[in-house]
C-alpha cells in the first residue's frame, strides 16, 4: 500500500516543486516505484521532469472534471520507475467548475485512490494558495512535508497553515500527519540561515527533518533543463540533500 504524500506551504518560493520533483525523483532511483502529480496549474513539476506541457492531450484537470480515467493520465518521465499526473493552466478553472459539487475536497482522493496498489509513493505538489486544489490534496494525503526557506519572514503564514491542517483534520482526513517540516535554500554561511533553524528546531522540534536542503545553484538550473538535480548534476550539494531527504523518509516512514 503506497504511502501519499503532499508538499504544502501557501508562501510562494519557498521550495514546494523543487522539493516534489527531486524528492521523487530521488525515491524513484532508490527502486521505489513513484507517482508525482502536479496539482498546480502554473504546472512547473511537470515541465520540471521534462515533459512538454504543449504535447499532452490529458491532464489532472481531465480527470478531475472531466472524468476521464486516472491511468488514461499518467505520463512516462527519463527515469523508469518515476511517473507524473502531469498538469496544464486549465486546471486554473478547478476551483470555479466545482463551485457547487458537492463534496468537492474529495475529488482528488477518489481519482487516485485505486492507484495506491500501484506505487510505493505518491507525491502531491500543490499550488501556493490555501485554495480548494491544496484542500483536495491534504484530504487525499496520508501526511504532509512542509516547505520552509531559511529566510527573513519565514515562520510569517505558517500558523495559518497549521490551523488550515487542524480544519482538514476536523472536517475532512482525521488520519493526517504532519512528516516534517524541511528547512530549504538553507546557507551555512549565513546567520540568517542558522537563526531560523534555530528557531525551527526551538518551534517545531520532532517534526523538523534532519536533512537540510542548502541553497545550490545547480538546483536552481535543473529545471530549465526539464531535469531533477539528480539527472542534471548528481554530484551537487542540492542532490546530496535530496537523497537524504529519501533517506530520512524511507527510513521512518509515517
Amino acid at each position: 500500500m503506497s504511502q501519499i504524500l503532499c508538499i504544502a506551504n501557501q508562501k510562494g518560493g519557498v521550495g514546494k516543486t523543487t522539493t516534489a520533483v527531486n524528492l521523487s525523483a530521488a525515491l524513484a532511483v532508490s527502486e521505489k516505484k513513484i507517482l508525482l502529480v502536479d496539482c498546480d496549474p502554473q504546472a512547473n513539476a511537470t515541465t520540471g521532469v521534462g515533459i512538454d506541457k504543449a504535447s499532452l492531450e490529458r491532464t489532472l484537470y481531465h480527470g478531475l472534471i472531466q472524468n476521464n480515467g486516472v491511468q488514461d493520465l499518467i505520463v512516462d518521465t527519463q527515469i523508469q520507475t518515476l511517473k507524473v499526473i502531469p498538469s496544464r493552466v486549465d486546471l486554473i478553472g478547478f476551483e470555479v467548475e466545482m463551485m457547487d459539487v458537492p463534496r468537492r475536497e474529495t475529488i482528488l482522493k477518489g481519482l487516485i485512490h485505486g492507484l495506491r496498489g500501484d506505487f510505493d509513493y505518491i507525491i502531491l505538489d500543490c499550488p501556493p494558495a490555501l485554495g480548494l486544489l491544496t484542500l483536495n490534496a491534504m484530504t487525499a494525503a496520508d501526511a504532509l512535508i512542509i516547505p520552509l526557506q531559511c529566510e527573513f519572514y519565514a515562520l510569517e503564514g505558517l500558523g495559518q497553515l497549521l490551523q488550515t491542517i487542524k480544519r482538514v483534520r476536523e472536517r475532512l482526513n482525521p488520519e493526517l500527519k504532519i512528516a516534517g517540516i524541511l528547512l530549504t535554500m538553507f546557507d551555512t554561511r549565513t546567520n540568517l540561515s542558522h537563526q531560523v533553524a534555530e528557531n525551527a528546531a526551538k518551534y517545531f522540534k520532532s517534526l523538523l527533518f534532519k536533512t537540510r536542503i542548502p541553497r545550490n545553484v545547480r538546483l536552481g538550473e535543473a529545471p530549465s533543463f526539464g531535469k531533477p538535480i539528480l539527472l542534471y548534476d548528481a554530484a551537487s550539494p542540492g542532490a546530496a540533500g535530496y537523497f537524504a531527504l529519501a533517506k530520512e523518509i524511507l527510513n521512518h516512514k509515517t
